[in-house]
């Protein structure tokens, strides 16, 4: 038997169809590929997926800052806004969350209602400001000029204190449908007296597949 070799050029052929049938395949994967894009939150109609979104979290926010708005504390007539301290909220869902993402929108539109200020002196979240005990330890230093240090008896004691909890419930509808069901509820405290002076919960209720999962 007598074995010949294929020509270079036969392999040189079949090597650059190979290789162009690779970049084909290629092309046509990242051209079917979703590209990336910024949300519009304005207009956002995507399916809510069974764990909480942005959505959930703009939906909380603003039910829990018509109703303090809207309750009698807040609105008593006095010169100066209510001084409102975080407290705790707890996270009791099978998610990560970050509970400030909740908080922070709540500050910011309390503030700017311009009846609630936030103070960043007392936490029950360890959330303070740790530059206002710095300052303060500076006062003795020579390093810096005594007309700029910060005078004793400057801070101010919160009137109320805002706390909450974030939890989860799962029911099984039927053998293809299961519900998901959080709950946000927040109590706001007047700490001269320790009473609960507002409180409030904002249901967020969700039906998917069993086949999804809530975390």
């Amino acid at each position: 038997m007598i074995l010949t070799r294929a020509p270079a050029t036969s392999l040189l052929a079949r090597g650059l169809s190979s290789l162009f049938i690779l970049l084909l395949i290629v092309t046509l994967v990242a051209g079917c590929a979703q590209r990336n894009r910024i949300v519009d939150q304005t207009t956002d109609d995507a399916d809510t997926p069974l764990g909480l979104d942005y959505r959930d979290f703009e939906q909380a926010a603003l039910d829990a800052v018509n109703s303090m708005l809207g309750s009698s504390i807040i609105n008593k007539p006095r010169e100066e806004p209510y001084v409102l301290a975080i407290s705790r909220v707890t996270n009791d869902t099978m998610q990560r969350i970050d509970t400030s993402q909740l908080i922070k929108k709540i500050r910011i539109a309390l503030l700017q209602s311009g009846k609630v200020v936030t103070t960043s002196a007392v936490s029950g979240d360890g959330s303070q400001d740790v530059l206002i005990d710095q300052v303060r330890a500076n006062r003795d230093s020579e390093e810096f000029r005594q007309d700029t240090q910060v005078e004793r008896g400057q801070l101010a004691n919160p009137d109320l204190s805002l706390s909450g909890k974030i939890f989860q419930r799962n029911l099984r509808q039927d053998k293809n449908t299961q519900q998901v069901e959080y709950y946000f509820q927040l109590t706001l405290t007047d700490l001269r007296n320790g009473l609960a002076v507002w409180e409030g919960e904002t249901p967020i209720i969700k039906r998917g597949s069993n086949d999804s999962v809530a975390w």
